[in-house]
């Protein structure tokens, strides 16, 4: 197999928010066949019809298109390949590798009674495996797959190592059941066969299915795929990953303001390391990524970490993608899209206003002078800072700055004498200047700000807090 081109999929199940630990196996999937050239295939496991909703099929692929994680060719219904399921179950039973089984719900209960009482095995042993077909009654029936009865099954998965399963551990599981029904084991099986999937790269909790999915593969004669089976993700506490911990669907996390670049690089980074590399590309992503690299203990999620990384990220994104992801931030919140006018005045603040900033969010507080127009609010502490003495010290700036260059070092002479002059150390000036400029008593450098804002409206927003 190693010279076959290779082929991933990403399969969940639509039954709810796609959870960030389907996020993190989405991506392993699509870095591993992006980086060698071949095809990430998504497929919908929607078989359980009760609790698939559309609602479900659209959050998943608006989260994966969030994320980036783009797929080839359209996405699979496995419900709609039932008819499929059905055929490879029938060529299996007339193969002698599957049989009819008769057994009701009641007989098979009675004999799991009966195991339990005597300290036997509970595993259901069919009367039907050996039986002779004109001893077949007309009546509804299941089909099994034939298990083998000793020896062992060997995995050989690509991240946990051989894992070894005793074949007395193995029933025969059915695989078409007697109203006609595939089951999802499979389903899983047929589809993934059928979709020319290499490498099967998922969450460990699959991982005794493995084992059970292997018997269909050795039925059919077909080639059994790579396992690749990834410890799941668990909480700061080191228990499993719920909504206790936090965001635990893709959306929230979108909701929360971190960008997709960043959330890639953090999800990449949980359970899978490439060196001491923290933070990187996702060109780089896609060259270091490889199986080799997922360790074989679960993974914990660090909200400190994550925002490290999402910091970093909106460090070394340039303004105009910046822009895309603060617009489509401020729409996945249902807040209002930033202007023309907006966006004018936040390029050049970028430079600035993004450093230390962790999330959209932040970055959008700390760029709000450059957002707001005349005449400001001014939040409470703002407010205060402007008490008399306050105003009339930016009433007498005003012809200075007026016939200032507006060159930095020009500004800084200018407010430093005008600090001097009144006795005060500049942070005393520089607390009316942010609440006159910014309407907030948090913003970014005095400096910065006049110069992103101009003279023209530096003086206005001056005018406006002397009144």
């Amino acid at each position: 197999m190693s010279h076959t081109p290779v082929v991933t999929r990403f399969a969940p199940s639509p039954t709810g928010y796609l959870h960030i630990g389907g996020a993190r196996t989405a991506l392993f999937n699509w870095l591993y066949a992006r980086g060698r050239g071949g095809k990430f295939l998504l497929r919908i496991e929607d078989t359980d019809r009760e609790r698939s909703t559309p609602e479900a099929t659209a959050a998943i692929f608006a989260a994966m298109d969030w994320l980036g994680l783009d797929h080839d060719g359209e996405a699979l219904s496995q419900y709609e390949q039932a008819p499929r399921h059905r055929e490879v179950a029938e060529a299996m039973l007339a193969s002698g590798t599957a049989y009819k089984c008769f057994s009701t719900q009641d007989e098979i209960e009675a004999f799991r009674e009966a195991a339990r009482a005597e300290g036997r095995s509970t595993l259901f042993q069919s009367p039907w495996r050996d039986a002779d077909p004109a001893t077949h009654p007309d009546a509804p029936f299941a089909i099994r797959v034939k298990a083998p009865r000793d020896g062992k099954t060997v995995i050989h998965d690509a991240v946990q190592g051989d894992v070894t399963f005793g074949n007395d551990q193995l029933d025969d599981m059915i695989v078409l059941r007697s109203d006609g029904n595939p089951t999802y084991m499979l389903a899983v099986v047929v589809d993934d066969h059928d979709m020319g999937v290499t490498h099967v790269i998922r969450g460990d909790d699959h991982l005794n299915n493995a084992a059970r999915q292997k018997m269909i593969y050795d039925a059919m004669g077909w080639d059994v795929p790579v396992f690749a089976h990834i410890p799941l993700i668990h909480g700061p506490d080191g228990k499993k990953l719920s909504k206790r911990h936090g965001a635990a669907g893709v959306e929230e996390y979108r909701a929360l303001g971190y960008p997709a670049s960043a959330m890639r690089n953090y999800l990449a980074r949980l359970g899978w390391s490439h060196g001491d590399d923290e933070v990187f590309t996702d060109a780089q992503a896609l060259e270091w990524f490889d199986i080799t690299g997922i360790g074989k203990g679960a993974a914990r999620l660090d909200f400190k970490k994550l925002d490290h990384v999402s910091g970093q990220h909106i460090q070394m994104t340039d303004p105009e993608t910046l822009i895309s992801q603060l617009q489509d931030y401020l729409d996945a919140t249902s807040q209002p899209a930033l202007t023309d006018a907006q966006v004018k005045a936040l390029l050049p603040a970028l430079e600035f206003t993004r450093t230390g900033a962790k999330t959209l969010p932040q970055l959008l507080e700390k760029s709000h002078f450059a957002l707001v127009s005349r005449p400001l609010d001014l939040d409470e502490k703002a407010a205060a800072s402007l008490d008399a003495v306050s105003r009339r010290i930016l009433e007498e700036l005003t012809p200075q700055l007026q016939t200032a260059s507006w060159m930095r070092e020009e500004l800084e002479t200018i407010l430093n004498a005008t600090a001097e002059a009144h006795e005060l150390k500049f942070g005393k000036l520089a607390a009316p200047l942010r609440a006159a400029l910014a309407g907030r008593a948090q913003s970014p450098s005095v400096f910065d700000m006049m110069l992103t804002l101009g003279r023209e409206e530096t003086l206005a927003r001056l005018a406006d807090a002397s009144k």
